[in-house]
């Protein structure tokens, strides 16, 4: 089995559903009215910063602003969500294990993609032992699009055009979960693309609208709106049943038994928080993923409120970094 395991308006009007929710840009904020009567140590005082090491538009900065602003009530201080870009999201996981371990900086990304980052980067921090588990949020399977110009309907038209003819694959950033989604594609297929590296989901979902690369993989949440607007031209998605929201499109898993692929968004800490301050954040983090307007909207857009605790979180990176270890041994894969 393989380990993998308007549109952007449209994502901004169904977030708005969470109350004050803050329209894209370099940073939000939620002013929040002093805590009610709740338990567990106080973080009034100082806000809370929430990163997210990649560009506004992508998986993890659409579930950072919808829960920004009920996070912001129940920790009853500002939650402030910054995107501090670059190297696969290595930046702005650096800056987090970097931060004073009190609960006032966090790091929201996809989590599998921080897992795999030891194997293919020299690295400035350890995740396994800077950074530890606050929550895992929400998975969402990648979709497999193209350009509508490409002349596919399938993901075995798609191989058999590309052992014929160059052609360009956009990833959110070389050694990101969709290039490796990408590898393991050609892997099991035969398929030859050459890859671009991006800066995060949306500039290669921009790109791939315009017409500059020819196939797309992402997260189905960021990714979605666009193949409803019908700028994006669906193949395949990497779950190994198919989505309610897209009833027609085939798994990759249908042609290519066990292939699963996708993004697990969770928040992250600096090692050595405090316990209580680290159960306050996660219990929050918890209840506010499940709040009924925050779900509507993940679920709308197809992803799944899937959740871990703390202590799971962490072991989730652990695992992860020993599997993709492997993987890359066994593949030999460098980045250029």
């Amino acid at each position: 089995m393989d380990h993998f395991s308007s549109n952007r308006r449209r994502a901004l009007r169904a977030a708005a559903a969470v109350p004050m929710f803050s329209a894209f840009g370099g940073g939000s904020a939620w002013a929040a009215a002093p805590a009610a009567a709740g338990s567990g140590p106080s973080l009034a005082g100082s806000p809370v910063r929430l990163i997210v090491p990649y560009t506004p538009g992508g998986s993890s900065d659409i579930i950072a602003r919808a829960i920004s602003a009920p996070l912001a009530e129940a920790l009853g201080t500002n939650v402030i969500v910054e995107n501090k870009v670059g190297a696969n999201g290595n930046i702005g996981a650096d800056l987090v294990a970097k931060s004073p371990a009190d609960g006032h900086t966090l790091l929201l990304c996809d989590v599998r993609a921080l897992s795999i980052s030891p194997a293919l980067y020299k690295l400035p921090f350890d995740p396994s032992k800077n950074l530890q588990g606050v929550a895992m949020l929400a998975y969402s399977p990648h979709l497999l699009v193209v350009h509508p110009s490409v002349p596919v309907n399938s993901l075995a038209e798609l191989i058999a055009l590309s052992k014929k003819k160059p052609m360009t694959f956009a990833v959110t950033a070389m050694g990101s979960s969709a290039h490796l989604a990408g590898k393991l594609l050609e892997e099991r297929t035969g398929g030859k693309w050459d890859y671009v590296p991006y800066k995060g989901g949306s500039q290669a979902i921009n790109d791939t609208i315009a017409g500059q690369t020819d196939i797309l993989i992402n997260g189905m949440l960021a990714t979605l709106p666009f193949v409803q607007a019908k700028r994006l031209k669906v193949l395949a998605v990497s779950k190994p049943t198919r989505v309610g929201l897209l009833p027609d499109v085939p798994t990759i898993a249908d042609s290519y038994p066990g292939f699963e692929s996708g993004t697990w968004q969770g928040v992250l800490a600096p090692a050595g928080m405090p316990a209580p301050v680290l159960a306050k954040i996660s219990s929050e983090l918890l209840r506010v993923i499940r709040l009924p307007a925050v779900r509507e909207m993940l679920v709308g857009q197809g992803a799944e409120v899937s959740t871990m605790s703390a202590a799971d979180t962490s072991k989730f990176v652990e695992t992860e970094r020993k599997s993709w270890q492997a993987l890359v041994t066994r593949t030999g894969l460098k980045l250029e």
